[in-house]
């Protein structure tokens, strides 16, 4: 039988990103940022060290959501069932 390739799943996919800072958006105007520290399959979450909780606000003159504001977190736990999109912040400057 030949060897199947299987597409990396949503854990490899963040396994890669580890040590990043990571953007986890739960709801479309609500979120977290912090460096991404550990990956769970049991239960499915990520950690995050360093964390900030964030308030989206996107407007009709500026669609994309921005961050509007911040509040300090130390380390939190996000389970994946609960969360709408990942972004990986590549971007070095200034965030505050």
């Amino acid at each position: 039988m030949p060897e199947q390739n299987l597409p990396p799943t949503i854990f490899h996919m963040l396994e890669k990103n580890l040590n990043k800072r990571v953007r986890v958006i739960l709801d479309p105007s609500y979120g977290f940022e912090g460096k991404l520290a550990a990956v769970t399959r049991e239960p499915a979450g990520i950690w995050l060290s360093d964390a900030e909780a964030v308030t989206l606000r996107a407007t009709i003159a500026q669609p994309i959501p921005q961050v509007a504001s911040r509040e300090e977190r130390s380390e939190i736990f996000i389970h994946l069932n609960s969360v709408q999109r990942i972004e990986v912040l590549h971007s070095t400057s200034s965030r505050r």
